[in-house]
């Protein structure tokens, strides 16, 4: 029996062989079901953004903004405007700057290199693109005459600079810590709370301290959206790929592989 299963047990070696180079020879085109999902909603948040940013430029001010900002500013408690004023802090000064470049030297030198070449990366993709979209449709930002203005910024007002950096920094930040680490390890956990309250609390500190209209808030949480989804795919791609990997990293990865595969009881 034995001598009998040889020639079937050649046969599905073969077999697995040639799906492995096809799947190989596939074209760089080449998308699974999931990724053409992923690419058909970037597609729809994308063509959503356009519209948003064709109507901010036509119409710069107006009433469903006025209002918005109304609400948010309508009762200024002191400890609302002190929350509001430290979540926007870091990005109006060198402080967001100071925390990517030390958030990469840090990955870098646990061994995570292509994490830390997209902290950085990502980071100066979103600064470059939020300029060039500021520079197309070139709304004002809102007047003392309009809403209260707590602090003063410059230039435009469409996308916020300040949701596009804290989603780049603080989002891949997010990301990494859910797929790096595991566990209700503490540094864990307050990472995952950190970064998410920031994502999720900077849109309103720039509509409350006046600095946004709230469509530039969420003209920037739609583009900065796709900006960090596409991110994290690519950054996938090259993980599984073995890019920039160390063999400290690489050695960790296989360990833990093992680890989970043994049948504890």
């Amino acid at each position: 029996m034995p001598q009998e299963s040889k020639p079937e047990q050649v046969r599905t070696v073969v077999q697995e062989a040639r799906q492995e180079v096809a799947a190989t020879r596939r074209p760089w085109y080449y998308l699974s079901r999931t990724a053409k999902s992923l690419l058909l909603l970037y597609a729809v948040v994308l063509l959503l953004f356009t519209v948003l940013a064709w109507w901010v430029h036509a119409f710069p001010v107006n009433q469903l903004d006025l209002l918005i900002t109304r609400e948010f500013q309508e009762n200024p408690a002191p400890w609302l405007h002190l929350l509001m004023a430290l979540i926007s802090y870091p990005g109006s000064t060198l402080v967001l700057p100071t925390l990517i470049v030390l958030a990469a030297v840090i990955f870098w030198v646990l061994g995570l290199r292509l994490e830390a070449v997209v902290i950085v990366g990502l980071s100066t993709v979103s600064a470059i693109l939020n300029v060039l979209i500021k520079l197309l449709v070139a709304r004002p930002r809102p007047t003392a005459g309009l809403v209260e203005m707590f602090q003063r910024a410059m230039g435009t007002s469409f996308p916020s600079g300040h949701v596009m950096a804290y989603l780049a920094f603080w989002g891949v930040l997010f990301s990494l810590g859910v797929i790096l680490f595991t566990g209700w390890r503490w540094w864990r956990i307050l990472l995952l709370v950190v970064s998410a309250s920031f994502v999720v609390l900077v849109g309103p500190s720039r509509i409350y301290l006046g600095d946004h209209w709230a469509s530039d808030v969420l003209g920037s949480y739609l583009i900065g959206g796709v900006l960090l989804g596409m991110t994290l795919w690519i950054y996938l791609r090259l993980k599984r790929g073995g890019v920039l990997q160390t063999e400290r990293v690489k050695k960790t990865t296989q360990r833990s592989k093992l680890l989970r595969s043994f049948p504890w009881k």
